[in-house]
């Protein structure tokens, strides 16, 4: 990918190397139920154990003040995955909004959250072993940047496209949510008739979402020249790696579709190229498709 020397979006936070805050939540109710229960000498207790909580990025003041927990914000670090994140970002802004625009719309530009370890999103607490995430409750997408490696060293899908397609995918969702797709498949799931019929919502939309990063492989390519000869191929590959069926049997299970939620690899692969080709978004309409 020419990714490279080119506009890089604003709208990432560099959250890595931030989550230790969480982690003293429970520590610091313990020292209130400290000063509480044992006055002074509980102060004197706090005192010492408030040093430790500075070195930790933690004001110890916010304790006494009654205040939450106030953190010491970590510097976004300019790496090269963090310039290639904001690269390929940026490139969607510019597709997306094109293809907003045709339509006489703004496209409103998702924020992506760089972080490592766990994170807290406005759909809740999460962890990087959840993967990469689009939460629509704040529209933000979130990403533990040590997938790409899982991706190429446990999922056999190594390549920069691979990663900006895992990207574009989770910005497909923040389409979704904004064009109100995403709230009629939460109502269809809460009318549904069982886990199966559930899980059946959810893989039309994963499906569509691999549709829409194809739609905007298909721009990057074809008027932006942001792709090289062979990264279709990595995005592919990246499919056919997180397909719900090859997952299962990696796990050493019985495939089950009844228990798909994003698609079998010759799902991910097809709805990614018939986006890509046809650079259509009404060419990514999963849930009118006689097969999927």
């Amino acid at each position: 990918m020419k990714w490279q020397g080119r506009r890089q979006s604003r709208n990432v936070e560099d959250r890595r190397g931030a989550g230790a805050a969480g982690g003293v939540g429970v520590i610091l109710m313990l020292l209130r139920f400290i000063i509480g229960r044992f006055g002074i000498r509980g102060l004197l207790l706090v005192g010492v154990v408030g040093v430790g909580l500075y070195f930790a990025g933690v004001n110890p003041m916010a304790l006494l003040q009654g205040g939450g927990v106030a953190t010491q914000p970590s510097e976004p670090v300019d790496d090269e995955t963090s310039q290639f994140v904001r690269a390929v970002l940026a490139e969607t802004e510019d597709v997306w909004s094109k293809l907003f625009a045709v339509d006489g719309a703004d496209y409103p530009e998702p924020t992506l959250v760089m972080f490592s370890g766990s994170v807290a999103s406005g759909c809740g607490q999460a962890s990087a072993a959840a993967g990469p995430f689009y939460c629509p409750a704040d529209q933000k997408l979130y990403l533990d940047a040590s997938f790409f490696r899982e991706l190429a060293q446990r999922f056999g899908a190594p390549g920069d496209f691979a990663a900006a397609y895992v990207i574009a995918h989770e910005v497909g969702h923040h389409v979704q949510t904004v064009t109100g797709i995403s709230n009629q498949v939460r109502s269809a799931q809460q009318r549904a008739r069982g886990e199966s019929e559930t899980n059946a919502y959810q893989v039309m939309m994963e499906l569509q979402a691999d549709c829409y990063a194809g739609v905007w492989a298909h721009y990057a390519d074809r008027t932006s020249g942001f792709l090289d000869d062979g990264d279709i191929e990595e995005g592919l590959r990246a499919a056919a790696a997180i397909g719900d069926d090859t997952l299962q049997r990696d796990a050493g299970q019985t495939v089950r579709p009844e228990k798909f939620t994003h698609g079998s690899s010759e799902q991910r692969q097809k709805w990614f190229t018939q986006g890509y080709r046809s650079g259509s978004v009404d060419q990514c309409d999963t849930f009118s498709a006689v097969s999927l």
